[in-house]
């Protein structure tokens, strides 16, 4: 009889570099902290929670899960909530993470939206605010680069300039977003297509 050990087996869709998928709880806590931490946006703390804390999702799968959620109706942190915790555990992991994200949010806007209407008017609480959106604007540069090195590394010049041309697009030319996605979906999804397939051929 060998004294072999038999080699470890591994989910054929997960790569190795993931750990084990969360269960309801975790899914819940792990949104509850992103958004009790996410000031100016969760999108930051989501990434790196998702990719480089728990590594639940690589880079490219993180990008392409966000991307999926930009593109459909809603806030796209709330979609990437859904479609994570559903991804991971089903219908019951999307209402986990969905509710860890909104819940304890929800409860500090309201009290701070009553503490708010009685003090808005106050000039310390208006310069307080405005610095807050100036470091929210540079909490989102930070997760756009972040979210570009994949890309870069691989040095995939079909997609930098796919992502250059929505922005100039949008950001430059001005023209109207659901006008720019209508042509830059099916641009992207043939030319990746069409790429994936001759490198098959």
């Amino acid at each position: 009889m060998s004294t072999d050990s038999a080699p470890a087996t591994q989910e054929p869709d997960r790569p190795a570099s993931h750990t084990p998928p969360p269960g309801l709880v975790a899914l819940f806590l792990a949104f509850a902290r992103m958004s009790l931490a996410g000031f100016g946006g969760v999108l930051v703390f989501a990434r790196q929670a998702i990719v480089e804390q728990h590594r639940w999702m690589n880079a490219d799968e993180f990008n392409e899960t966000f991307a999926l959620c930009h593109f459909l109706p809603g806030p796209n942190i709330v979609n990437l909530s859904m479609v994570f915790g559903a991804r991971l555990r089903g219908i019951a992991g999307g209402m986990a993470a969905f509710a860890g994200l909104l819940l304890p949010p929800t409860l500090i806007m309201t009290v701070l939206a009553m503490i708010y209407a009685r003090f808005g008017d106050v000039e310390v609480l208006r310069r307080i605010l405005a610095g807050i959106s100036c470091a929210a604007v540079g909490l989102l540069i930070a997760v756009v680069f972040r979210m570009m090195t994949p890309l870069l590394k691989r040095l995939d010049v079909v997609a930098l300039i796919l992502m250059l041309g929505v922005f100039l697009a949008i950001g430059v030319l001005r023209l109207p977003l659901q006008a720019v996605l209508l042509v830059a979906i099916p641009v992207s999804v043939g030319t990746v297509f069409l790429m994936r397939r001759k490198v098959a051929a």
